[in-house]
């Protein structure tokens, strides 16, 4: 039974707050949190290896070429007999996802869905042609011997019926043929299939009993088969949402009430309405079949069959207002699932959705279905209500219009938003939009621009921060600025490529804020300047972007007000503003993006050393980039809690990196890269048992390791970030494999 108030969201609820906003990564995290998915389905859905593979797909039909791919995603807030679910759709109709997780959270309000399905049983057809016998005698005749029958065919399946299921009842029923006036007398098998869809059970046991069925009849047996009307395994569904809950988009709840009402009248009336109205049903019903790995061209013949079954074409659902005055839905429609068998053993995304649901029987599945259904029922009807339904077509049509126009991905949503909001959504008008952000955005010519570089740290992260060595690299123009002089406004930051623009002030925070005090102290905080900042690297991925920008910014002030700071200076200023960002920084980073030199850094007496390393060969590199956010201070701070606990036992890991790092530099010298592999991969296992890594970082250092890596570890504060591998003579092979997995990456070389 559904509670009648709002359930608070908790660890294993369906209320994600924000899940939209989020990376994927980010999305993928939070319901590994909830415990909806398990560490390998994490792997599998980050990496795409749950993908269905080509040899695999070749198993499953013929004249296979390749696999073809739709958006998978998840409706949240759902509610069920007062279970919450999270729950897969494939589908890549805009609006749908979003639609369902909107009704379904306001459905919770006033208690969520109940459901209630009969038992899942399939009908299979046995079909005797009669030449001298009166059908009244075949049917009864088949009548008589129905525990023979049931017998026969429980027999050929009797694992089936020890789980509870197998063929429960017989009907019999007389039809004529229409071309030549021929008797037929149709048996009708009803089975209860339990877990399985149950198509190929039904079949057999129809073919079992022909040979009884023309003996008792008389007949010749001739089609035997299953119907896919399956009007035995019916889900009725139910919500009730209070008028208040309603109200919105500059409507009163009575108004949105009575509106989904009347429209809900038409579609049962008239069949062309019914039509649309019950694609839009089916919409949610298709979308959450093919996640789960079920037939939903079945599905929907037995919906469309069903909405016909007065003899005219009807809705399947049902809003009407209560003594109360709240709206209520209801709908019936057969739902016959299964959750065994078929795609679900050999599609891993199946077998992921399934998990994601909570692993439910066949009767749960239907009812979570059937729930979806009249879900994406309401949110169709209360956008017809009110002005949504346009917006979403519009929408939907500006998303194709630009995918037409191939904008690129950093414009497209601006794009989007701006055809919407033109009127116009045309090609013509979408490359105009285009030519318009791209002229705003447009870099200076390449003399005025001032770079600076990333960084990678080879080997020695963290165990730096405790006194011990470490060796960076640099990565060639990671960050490029421009300062254009203005009349008035300040100082303002535009990185075109995040779509960011800001004020440089001292009430600034991070580094914006920290910006602001090094311009202080260059005695310009007076001035009004544009500061324009290309990154060629992503935002916290451990590679240095926070210094890249900082010096690139003070190189390119230093250019256009002509201050001519020493590279000294400017390195100081950097690390001023990388105090503001990490708290305590090594320097490391820093120095790296203003020399742009290999390093080998170490603290002698408390200070920084830097010593400049010569590499004796090329080092061909790939990073990796996880996706997902690296935050260094509470990578360090996490470090540091576990060394206050137990200082000896990690002040030996720490000895060991340092050792490694060590070893890592006279190889960098002598140019033995294959040392210096071997010692990349024994620096990461140290960082993983300092727990730093993640699903992500492992699978691209272990696909880095099986493409000829000579090396591969994680580099920076761990955590998520990025990892880097060292190549010799096959860096593309080791780029493509991890691209190939979904992941994104830099191609570096240094000499």
């Amino acid at each position: 039974m559904a509670s009648s108030s709002a359930i608070e969201p908790t660890k294993s609820s369906s209320r994600i707050p924000n899940f939209f906003r989020m990376s994927i990564n980010e999305r993928i995290a939070a319901l590994h949190q909830r415990g909806l998915l398990s560490q390998n389905d994490v792997r599998q859905l980050v990496t795409s290896s749950h993908q269905l593979q080509l040899n695999n797909a070749d198993k499953m039909i013929e004249n296979v070429v390749g696999v073809f791919g739709l958006p998978m995603g998840v409706a949240l807030n759902f509610l069920i007999n007062n279970k919450d679910y999270v729950v897969p759709l494939v589908v890549e109709e805009p609006s749908i996802v979003a639609g369902l997780s909107g009704a379904a959270r306001m459905a919770r309000l006033g208690g969520g869905y109940t459901v209630e399905c009969s038992d899942p049983v399939l009908i299979g057809q046995v079909q005797a042609v009669l030449d001298t016998t009166t059908p009244e005698i075949a049917m009864q005749s088949l009548l008589q011997h129905k525990d023979e029958i049931l017998s026969l065919a429980n027999s050929l399946h009797p694992k089936m019926v020890a789980r509870g299921g197998g063929a429960l009842d017989i009907e019999v029923f007389h039809h004529t043929a229409e071309q030549d006036g021929r008797e037929m007398v149709v048996l009708h098998l009803l089975v209860d299939t339990r877990d399985a869809m149950g198509a190929n059970l039904v079949n057999s046991m129809c073919e079992g009993v022909a040979s009884l069925v023309e003996t008792l009849t008389g007949g010749k047996v001739f089609l035997r088969i299953l119907s896919n009307l399956t009007d035995r395994a019916i889900c009725k569904a139910s919500v009730r949402i209070p008028t208040a809950n309603l109200e919105g988009k500059g409507y009163s709840g009575n108004e949105v009430r009575d509106g989904i009402i009347l429209a809900n009248d038409l579609a049962l009336v008239d069949p062309y309405r019914a039509t649309t109205h019950n694609k839009g049903i089916m919409n949610g019903v298709d979308a959450v079949a093919i996640a789960t790995g079920n037939d939903w061209r079945a599905i929907e013949a037995a919906a469309h069959a069903y909405a016909a079954r007065s003899g005219q074409y009807r809705a399947l659902t049902r809003w009407y207002k209560n003594d109360n005055g709240d709206l209520v839905g209801e709908i019936d429609m057969p739902m016959k699932v299964g959750t065994v068998g078929g795609s679900l053993q050999s599609n891993p995304s199946v077998r992921i959705n399934h998990r994601l649901l909570g692993s439910p029987n066949a009767t749960e599945l239907a009812g979570i279905m059937g729930t979806i259904g009249l879900a994406q029922n309401f949110a169709a009807l209360r956008a017809l209500s009110t002005n949504g339904i346009q917006q979403n077509h519009m929408n939907l049509h500006a998303r194709s219009v630009a995918g037409a126009a191939e904008v690129p991905e950093e414009y497209f949503e601006t794009v989007v938003e701006s055809l919407i909001e033109s009127g116009e959504i045309k090609v013509w008008k979408a490359h105009e939009i285009v030519k318009n952000l791209a002229r705003k955005a447009t870099r200076p010519e390449a003399s005025e621009r001032q770079a600076a570089c990333g960084k990678i740290i080879l080997l020695g992260e963290h165990a730096v921060v405790y006194g011990r060595p470490a060796i960076a690299l640099p990565i060639p123009l990671a960050v490029e600025a421009f300062v254009l002089k203005e009349n008035s406004g300040g100082i303002n930051i535009l990185i075109p490529r995040w779509g960011l623009e800001q004020k440089v002030n001292d009430n600034a925070q991070g580094l914006t804020g920290a910006l602001a005090k090094v311009i202080g102290q260059l005695e310009l905080l007076d001035q009004s300047m544009t500061i324009k900042v290309f990154p060629h690297v992503p935002r916290a991925m451990g590679l240095g972007g926070s210094s890249a920008f900082a010096v690139a910014i003070l190189r390119a002030i230093s250019h256009t007000y002509k201050l001519q700071l020493a590279e000294a200076r400017i390195n100081e200023l950097a690390f001023e503003c990388e105090k503001a960002a990490h708290g305590t920084p090594s320097g490391v980073d820093n120095t790296v993006a203003t020399y742009g030199a290999p390093l080998l850094y170490k603290r002698v007496n408390e200070q920084p050393q830097f010593e400049t390393i010569t590499l004796g060969q090329p080092l061909e590199l790939v990073v990796g980039l996880t996706g997902k956010e690296s935050l260094t201070a509470d990578a360090v701070a996490r470090v540091r809690k576990a060394w206050t606990q137990y200082p000896a036992r990690y002040e030996g890991i720490f000895d060991q990196i340092g050792q490694l790092t060590e070893a890592g530099h006279e190889g960098l010298i002598s140019g033995h890269l294959e040392e210096v592999g071997e010692l990349m991969n024994l620096c990461h296992g140290y960082l993983n048992a300092l727990q730093l890594s993640t699903p992500e970082l492992e699978d691209l250092v272990h696909i880095a390791r099986t493409h000829g890596a000579l090396g591969a570890k994680l580099t920076g504060g761990g955590v998520g970030g990025s990892m880097v591998a060292l190549c010799l003579d096959n860096q593309h092979d080791v780029q493509n494999a991890m691209q190939a997995s979904g992941y994104q990456t830099l191609e570096i070389t240094l000499s």
